[in-house]
């Protein structure tokens, strides 16, 4: 296993991208990756259009190709990753030590804007999008050596920060 990786989980608007491009500035050496524009690079394709073209048994090989490529060859990096990651790839601590920034769904739906909303597929329907929460709410719990309620953004980096002591 990599330690020396700090992988960040959630529901997509849990804060990812932004917590770890602010950690990557914090901790000596370290910078950010996210697993969505590492696929976006490597297919040169949007993930819509991934979706679009190929759909979602393609893409989900995309992640795991770009996760072990991660695994492999990156060491001390924040990578922040999609949503589904860890459901698709349970073998995610192998990367590094996961931090699920737990959000509840309400506040995940504040969070966003109206844009953003629109342009997410799965927050077309709030009922599934909700549902679809819940049921990976359970699977980031149990894949996640850490679980931070991340509520506000210094507190939660400081905890970070305290519970991977760099």
């Amino acid at each position: 296993m990599n330690l020396d990786n700090i992988i960040l989980t959630g529901f997509m608007g849990s804060g990812k991208s932004t917590i770890g491009r602010i950690l990557a500035k914090k901790i000596y050496h370290s910078y950010f990756l996210d697993t969505d524009s590492l696929i976006e690079h490597f297919e040169n394709k949007k993930i819509s259009e991934i979706f679009s073209e190929y759909g979602e048994e393609y893409f989900r090989e995309s992640e795991k190709r770009v996760f072990d490529w991660i695994k492999d060859n990156v060491q001390k990096a924040i990578i922040s990753t999609g949503g589904g990651l860890p459901i698709f790839i349970p073998e995610i601590k192998e990367a590094g030590i996961v931090i699920y920034l737990k959000v509840d769904f309400d506040t995940i739906l504040e969070r966003m804007t109206a844009d953003e909303l629109k342009n997410r597929p799965l927050f077309q329907n709030i009922n599934k999008a909700k549902e679809l929460f819940k049921q990976r709410d359970e699977v980031y719990t149990k894949l996640s050596h850490y679980t931070i309620d991340n509520i506000d953004i210094d507190n939660t980096i400081q905890q970070i920060l305290t519970k991977v002591k760099k």
